[in-house]
């Protein structure tokens, strides 16, 4: 019986025929995104613009953090800290970046307050055209529904959807989802995922905790 091959990480475009498909950790080459192994983002235009098209305002020092295995609809955007603008004067106009005199009032776009860094967990998939707020945590398993604006944290394996998101439902009770959690299967050897590939697709949380590698 042949070996089970796993797929390979670190090709840009995994599907043969399909260049709408990218993989992003051999895409990003910022140093303020951190993608997991597997996670993809589709665009039939180009994929390969992820990081100027679909992380905005990213200035840092904050971060963008993407878990492994999650699946970026078309249009997923990340809105970033930089897109904050001052709130507490007449204005909301960012003079000083304009330039000429008006720049030597940038101090008053320092120190703006920002919601740290963005991170998704792992197994998350994005429906198409949904938009995520600066310093929103996305827990493990989550799904966002086409559309959404996710303005808060997202529990593991919770549903979300709506302008601003709100949680439809969670996939699993709070004692599943725990199970879930401590199985990790996201974190499997690859060799051991791939014989194991169709229970971590349809299978029951003791089937998966029954393929789990030993210790």
């Amino acid at each position: 019986m042949p070996v089970p091959v796993p797929a390979d990480p670190t090709v840009l475009h995994p599907m043969p025929g399909q260049p709408r498909v990218v993989l992003l950790k051999p895409l990003v080459t910022s140093p303020l995104i951190e993608v997991g192994e597997f996670s993809y983002y589709d665009d039939p235009d180009d994929p390969t613009a992820f990081e100027t098209r679909n992380v905005l305002y990213h200035y840092g020092p904050e971060k963008l953090v993407i878990g492994k295995y999650c699946a970026l609809g078309t249009g997923t955007r990340f809105l970033m800290n930089g897109a904050n603008h001052r709130m507490d004067g007449p204005s909301t106009f960012p003079f000083p970046t304009m330039g000429g005199s008006w720049a030597e009032h940038f101090d008053l776009l320092t120190g703006l307050p920002g919601r740290g860094d963005t991170v998704v967990g792992n197994d998350v998939w994005f429906g198409h055209g949904s938009t995520v707020l600066p310093g929103v945590r996305i827990g493990h398993g989550a799904i966002i529904a086409a559309g959404s604006v996710v303005t808060s944290d997202v529990p593991d394996y919770g549903i979300v959807g709506g302008n601003p998101t709100r949680l439809i439902r969670t996939r699993y009770d709070a004692g599943d989802i725990a199970r879930l959690l401590a199985v990790a299967w996201w974190d499997w050897p690859a060799a051991h995922l791939t014989r194991h590939v169709r229970t971590v697709m349809s299978g029951s949380v003791a089937d998966l905790e029954a393929a789990a590698p030993g210790d």
